[in-house]
Order: structure tokens, then C-alpha cells, then sequence
């Protein structure tokens, strides 16, 4: 690292990008000054190979820097860019990489979300965020506001959201197939929670791997080996994770969310288990209540999940009329009949079968997901899932995690004013980041 480059300075220069010349047009920044997307990677393994390698096999793009905690994930992505720079430190690579690069993936775990991303797009640089969009409410709701202020190319990583059956699926929603949606129920069976004590113990840190940097705006805390956090199981942890709705809810509810025209939900309600001290839990059950619309039958609308051993009950099952049952997606039920979806690549199947043995599902195209992103850096495109559409869709998912905090309560939700009617949940919207990590934009 740049040995002038200290967190303040880091800090000192976002916050110049971001605040001290307010009346400069943020169009600067809408596209790259060539035809080539020059594009740094968080992330280099898991999650972020498949977007740095995605992206990478796009036309026009250079992958200029790769940026990973553990430098023993950075193998495949020295072999595969070689030209390609290769940092530790997130903060050293936006400090020396700032003029070099156009747009970034985000693709680490959910806790480093909102500061990686808030602090590319406080420079002018275009984002492809992993879901969920960040770890907290108020991360989701600043990484909004500065994608709409600064005017940057945006686009969550829900994939399936471009594929052909999600849009299908939303074609035939729109289209009143299924008449006015009178309820949703959307599950998976995954199980991201643990119902374990955290081990008492300290365990040595890899050698190449920095445990300081991984903890990022985390609270210190000993490092605990064996895959406890790293590389994976921080998805089960409360600091780090969002559980299995989090890692999941952000891609079952998308086409429930597009077809439908949702908003934020008006309450929450969990009747799963509760999360113990340290870990999500496991088989979440959380009812939502949304605002009705022109496309519901009701003046709100019940969207249910379930995760893990959790799932629809037998009356929702039994409108499938004995056929397969999506071992992930969604049941929506409507007026005229009902659609059932898989996750994350399977045609949708409408019911009553007799009554639309001949219907002919919608004739449409999906689109690759992260080409999307790419051209509409290069301004040849819009995406679909930016942050205006991706903010409320994963504020929604983290009200639940929030809700299971409270089990057996409506927690009343007024999304204008980002409050929590019941005071004592509102403690779960924002937390403070440790000493040294405040990022602008996000205090």
C-alpha cells in the first residue's frame, strides 16, 4: 500500500468525490471515455470467479485489477488476467486504481457489501452488487440514494431475474393470466442458520489470509478455523450473513416483486425460531403484507416464505392437483387460476390443468445478466436490476430477518420514514462499524 494512504485519506478522498463539488454533473461519469470497460473484481473466488469471469467474457472489457482477503483464492485469477493487478486491501486498490478503472463487482460477504460499494460509487465508478445489496437497511436504503445521485450504472447479481422463465413468468402475471393475485407462498430449502454455541476458541489465521481485513466494519473478535466463517459458513452469522433468506430471498421474491408491481410491505410477522446470540436460525417462516395494487384481488396482498424444513401447507400444495412440487420457488394463487414457479431455471406450470391444457406460454428472451451491465456501462443498454429496483426488493428480505428477531409479533413497517412502529426493532436497522471503518455516506 501507498505508505501516504491512510483510512483518513482514503475517507478524505470519497468524501472530496462526493460532497465538495455537488454542482458537477454526475453524467461525467455515466460511461467509460473508450469503447473498453476497464473493471476491478472484490472478490476472486466462489461467487465473485463466476462475476469477474462473466463479466470478463464480455466484449470491450480489460480486467484491470482483482482485489481478495485471502490471496490464496487470486490462483485462477493470476493465471486467467495476468495483466491484471492484484490487491489485498480493498481501500489500496480504489486509491491506486480510481483513474484506471470504470466499474467494479462486489462480490464478498454480505457485511462489506455498502462500504466496497458506496465508496466505488462516491467515485464516479459503476456497480455490479451481490445480493443481498448490503447487510443493513440503512446500507440498502444510502446505496440507493447515491446510485440515483451519482448517476452510476447499477445492477444486483439475481441473475435469474434476465433468464427466459422468470420473465415468462412475469409475462403471464402481468398479463392476467392468472386473474388478480390473491396470495404468494415463496420457499427454499436451504438451511443458512445454526442453532450451535460459537466455539470458545482461537484458531491460527491462514497465512495468506488477513482476518483484519475480512472483519472489515465487523467488531473485532478471534478468528475461528475449519471453515467457521471462512471461506463459506458466514452466511449463518449474524454479523456477516443474512441467513437463508438473505442468500435466497432476494432471487425467489424478484419475480414476485416484478410481476406484481410491489412496494415495501406495510408488516412483518415471523413464525419461525429465533436467531440465538451469535447465528441465524434455522427453518424460517415469515408472513408479509404488502399494499394492494391493480394487479392484487384484495386491498393487500400475503406474500409467505419458508426456508429450510418450513413449507407451504398442504391446502396451497394440493392447488398443484398432485403434480411436481418445486423443490424451490413460489406458488402464486390467483382469481382465475394458479401459477406455480421454479427456482431458479424450469418453465412455469399453471393449474387447473384442464383449464389451460392449451394455453401457450409467452414467447420472450432472457438476456445474459452481466453483458447487460457491461453495455450499459458502455451506454448501449439499461439494466433491469439496478439499485432503484434491487434497494426496496432486498429491503423487503431484511425486514424479515429483522421480524425473526421478534417472533410472534406484527412489526408494523412505514418504509417512507424507515421505522419500525414497535421502537425496539428499529435498533436492528443500522449498527455501528468499528473504529477506523466509517465509510461517508454511510454514517
Amino acid at each position: 500500500m501507498n505508505p501516504h494512504f491512510t483510512r483518513r485519506s482514503f475517507l478524505k478522498t470519497i468524501g472530496t468525490a462526493a460532497f465538495a463539488a455537488p454542482f458537477v454533473t454526475s453524467d461525467l461519469f455515466a460511461a467509460p471515455p473508450s469503447r473498453t470497460l476497464r473493471h476491478a473484481s472484490f472478490g476472486a473466488s466462489g461467487m465473485a470467479w463466476s462475476d469477474l469471469t462473466s463479466i470478463a467474457n464480455c466484449p470491450n472489457v480489460e480486467i484491470v485489477a482483482v482485489c481478495d482477503v485471502d490471496l490464496s483464492h487470486t490462483v485462477e485469477a493470476r493465471k486467467r488476467f495476468p495483466n491484471a493487478r492484484v490487491y489485498q486491501d480493498w481501500r489500496e486498490l480504489l486509491d491506486k486504481e480510481a483513474k484506471n478503472i470504470d466499474s467494479v463487482n462486489v462480490s464478498v460477504p454480505d457485511h462489506m457489501h455498502a462500504p466496497i460499494g458506496v465508496s466505488a460509487m462516491q467515485l464516479g465508478k459503476h456497480v455490479y452488487g451481490q445480493k443481498p445489496l448490503a447487510h443493513e437497511i440503512h446500507e440498502v436504503r444510502r446505496m440507493t440514494e447515491i446510485a440515483h445521485q451519482k448517476k452510476v450504472v447499477t445492477q444486483m447479481g439475481i441473475q435469474i431475474h434476465s433468464s427466459i422463465y422468470y420473465r415468462m413468468a412475469v409475462n403471464i402475471v402481468q398479463s392476467g393470466v392468472i386473474g388478480k393475485v390473491k396470495e404468494v407462498h415463496s420457499w427454499c430449502p436451504k438451511s443458512w442458520g445454526d442453532i450451535t454455541d460459537k466455539p470458545e476458541r482461537t484458531d491460527p489465521v491462514p497465512a495468506e489470509f488477513d482476518w483484519n481485513l475480512w472483519l472489515g466494519v465487523c467488531a473485532d473478535r478471534p478468528f475461528i478455523g475449519d471453515g467457521y466463517y471462512h471461506p463459506g459458513n458466514w452466511r449463518k452469522r449474524l454479523d456477516f450473513g443474512t441467513g437463508t433468506l438473505g442468500d435466497m430471498g432476494c432471487h425467489i421474491f424478484d419475480p414476485v416483486f416484478e410481476s406484481i408491481g410491489l412496494t415495501a410491505p406495510i408488516s412483518i410477522r415471523s413464525e419461525g425460531a429465533t436467531p440465538n446470540q451469535w447465528n441465524w436460525a434455522l427453518n424460517g417462516l415469515v408472513h408479509y403484507q404488502f399494499p394492494g395494487n391493480a394487479r392484487t384481488a384484495e386491498k393487500t396482498l400475503p406474500v409467505t416464505w419458508y426456508d429450510g424444513d418450513s413449507k407451504p401447507p398442504a391446502e396451497i400444495i394440493a392447488l398443484l392437483e398432485g403434480g411436481e412440487v418445486p423443490n424451490t420457488g413460489s406458488i402464486f394463487v390467483g382469481t382465475e387460476g394458479v401459477m406455480a414457479l421454479p427456482h431458479p431455471d424450469d418453465v412455469p406450470t399453471l393449474y387447473p390443468q384442464a383449464k389451460f391444457a392449451d394455453y401457450k406460454l409467452p414467447r420472450v428472451k432472457g438476456v445474459n445478466h452481466w453483458k447487460q451491465f457491461v453495455n450499459a456501462c458502455l451506454g448501449e443498454d439499461k439494466t433491469t436490476a439496478d439499485f432503484a429496483y434491487a434497494g426496496p426488493l432486498t429491503e423487503t428480505i431484511l425486514l424479515g430477518d429483522i421480524a425473526s428477531r421478534f417472533p410472534h409479533t406484527t412489526l408494523e413497517w412505514n418504509a417512507r420514514r424507515m421505522k419500525f412502529k414497535q421502537s425496539e426493532a428499529n435498533a436492528f436497522l443500522k449498527r455501528d462499524y468499528r473504529k477506523g471503518w466509517a465509510v461517508k455516506g454511510l454514517v
